[in-house]
């Protein structure tokens, strides 16, 4: 017990000693402002990476048949047992309280894998964006692919365009799709390489549903910066930001039908890139309204802390001890 409390506290102090000071600077000034008592909580875990927690999702497409009960004697439980709006029968996800990561598998040209290892709050987006078999779905910045890969837990698209502008991070995305879907299936798959903020009016009105995971602020990896310089000068491109997130979603305002909907999300807290680009997006476009998210976020309502005094088509998750999932913004919007 005490060489184990011995090698955690030799692991909290290494961990700490990579906490980036101009970042957490940073954070602590903003979100003092924005957030008030409650970043104190939050800063305390997304300061601790001992303390995360991890989801495993699991791949319809691929199920060892013993996968399930290894998750249960670990300690895992499936998630989402909640009343929703939206919960597919395909799509199973499991969780724990206790921190703690479930082995990961390698990549293996040929050879799918049976799960994909995340943050819970990173399927609350594709729960609201309510894909259903047969629709065309855009996912304007997919790369990693994790949320491609779980809106393909949900549902079978007519199409899905999977887009992502970094050379990198698409072939990252390229990688994804082929260790989780198969063959017949990817087929269905569009994966592209186009700037997001010309597709609207490359695609105008071709997509039912329109998912913007854009490019943010990373609250937890940015804190972890290790090149003190690099971190200054995303802090200084951070004002940037939401500029190109605008454009994004008003890029996927374009693409989207009549009728169809979008769903904008981030992994930061930073308001500027949450509620004000919503704001703005709204503000400016006359055929775009809200839509109430508020029964989705009472249904996940035990696996998920939620920022208080936000808006019915918007929900910030806050990371908390025992459920250090998010951050995470999510919000939905219709096209008239």
């Amino acid at each position: 017990f005490f060489l184990s409390l011995k090698l955690e506290n030799k692991t909290k102090g290494k961990l700490q000693k990579q906490i980036c000071q101009v970042v957490l600077d940073h954070f602590e000034k903003q979100y003092t402002a924005e957030l008030g008592d409650t970043w104190s909580s939050v800063r305390d875990v997304l300061t601790s990476p001992w303390c995360w927690q991890h989801a495993v999702l699991l791949n319809r497409f691929s199920q060892g048949a013993d996968l399930e009960s290894s998750l249960g004697v670990q300690g895992y439980r499936p998630a989402f047992q909640g009343a929703l709006p939206y919960l597919p029968a395909a799509l199973k996800c499991y969780i724990r309280r206790t921190p703690g990561r479930f082995p990961a598998q390698k990549h293996r040209a040929g050879k799918l894998k049976e799960y994909y290892l995340l943050n819970a709050a990173s399927l609350l987006p594709v729960l609201a964006l309510e894909a259903k078999d047969g629709e065309h779905v855009l996912d304007l910045c997919a790369a990693p692919g994790g949320k491609s890969v779980a809106i393909l837990q949900c549902a079978y698209p007519g199409q899905l365009h999977c887009n992502e502008y970094d050379d990198l991070r698409s072939r990252w995305l390229e990688q994804t799709i082929e260790s989780f879907i198969p063959d017949p299936l990817v087929n269905l798959i569009t994966v592209s390489k186009m700037d997001g903020r010309q597709i609207g009016d490359l695609k105008p009105e071709l997509y039912d549903k329109v998912l913007v995971d854009a490019p943010c602020s990373n609250d937890r990896s940015w804190l972890f910066s290790a090149d003190t310089e690099q971190a200054a000068f995303r802090l200084i491109q951070r004002k940037e930001l939401s500029s190109l997130q605008f454009q994004l979603l008003r890029s996927a305002v374009k693409a989207l039908r009549p009728g169809g909907s979008l769903v904008y999300s981030t992994c930061t807290l930073s308001k500027a890139e949450n509620s004000d680009v919503i704001n703005l997006i709204l503000n400016s476009c006359r055929n775009i309204v809200p839509v109430d998210i508020s029964e989705m976020a009472k249904g996940v309502s035990q696996e998920f802390a939620f920022l208080s005094g936000t808006q019915q088509h918007e929900l910030t998750v806050l990371p908390e001890q025992g459920r250090a999932w998010g951050p995470m913004y999510i919000a939905k919007l219709k096209k008239m």
